[in-house]
């Protein structure tokens, strides 16, 4: 539904009071997030605004009273949440129910991510997995997300090619979901829990989602270009793709030094 196909109450500056609370039933179904987004959007605002500013009018809400809030969270946790609470109130001030965006001027907490482990296809190969073997392969070899694999059928893979258009959510809403990538092998429809595979992948020290990253290694070690590679792991932005391609597994830097030592004629 678009936004302009939406009767809003007629709330004003000058008008009735509108609180946090109603902004928020009033705004989230209209910023076009996909289900998935639109239910964590949802749950962070109950858990970290609800209570303490729900009740509260908007021109009654102050930068330090959101700072307060988000000061006291996790950096990751406190991010989102300002994202959120600057979404509603960029919306409210856009429809003229606020005058004044108390968001404005707050720095985001800045956000350090720690590089990730993965599974090499070596150690994937090697690894034992039991029953669920062909679909922890599947996965590193085509890098669908849960959501996305425990929906494909047989159906979906045809031409040499998996079509991704759909997850557990519904259909894929974001341009950059919808794709298709080559596919390899190792297709099994997979069962509609993800605790058994993510059971048999932690002896491993990785979960369902690490196996995107191996599958973006795969592409960098077959030099495949970052740009052809967020298309197949349906990044929006190259620089999510990146940051994967960027990691660097102490065996590259021991071959990337044999490599300058052949191509030196130093040996």
């Amino acid at each position: 539904m678009f936004r302009n196909e939406i009767q809003f109450p007629n709330f004003t500056t000058s008008g009735s009071a509108m609180n946090l609370n109603t902004l928020s039933e009033l705004i989230f179904p209209v910023l076009g997030l996909t289900a998935k987004t639109l239910y964590t959007y949802r749950w962070s605002y109950q858990r970290h605004f609800a209570q303490t500013l729900g009740g509260k009018p908007l021109s009654e809400i102050t930068r330090a009273d959101i700072e307060k809030i988000i000061l006291a969270l996790p950096n990751q946790t406190g991010y989102q949440a300002l994202m959120i609470i600057k979404a509603l109130f960029r919306e409210a001030v856009l429809r003229g129910w606020a005058e004044n965006n108390p968001t404005q001027g707050i720095k985001a907490p800045r956000i350090r991510v720690k590089p990730s482990r993965f599974l090499t296809w070596e150690q994937i190969e090697r690894g034992d997995f039991g029953k669920y073997q062909s679909h922890i392969k599947f996965l590193a070899l085509h890098g669908l997300r849960w959501g996305e694999a425990v929906v494909l059928t047989h159906d979906d893979i045809r031409d040499g090619l998996v079509h991704i258009n759909r997850s557990i959510h519904g259909d894929t809403k974001t341009a950059a979901g919808v794709r298709t990538v080559p596919y390899l092998r190792y297709f099994h429809p997979f069962p509609k829990t993800r605790k058994p595979i993510a059971r048999v992948l932690k002896p491993f020290g990785v979960n369902i989602h690490s196996l995107r990253k191996s599958y973006a290694y795969i592409l960098k070690s077959n030099d495949v270009h970052v740009t052809t590679a967020q298309k197949l792991l349906g990044h929006a932005s190259p620089m999510v793709t990146l940051a994967v391609y960027t990691q660097v597994l102490d065996t590259e830097i021991h071959e990337t030094g044999a490599k300058i030592i052949s191509s030196l004629g130093l040996t």
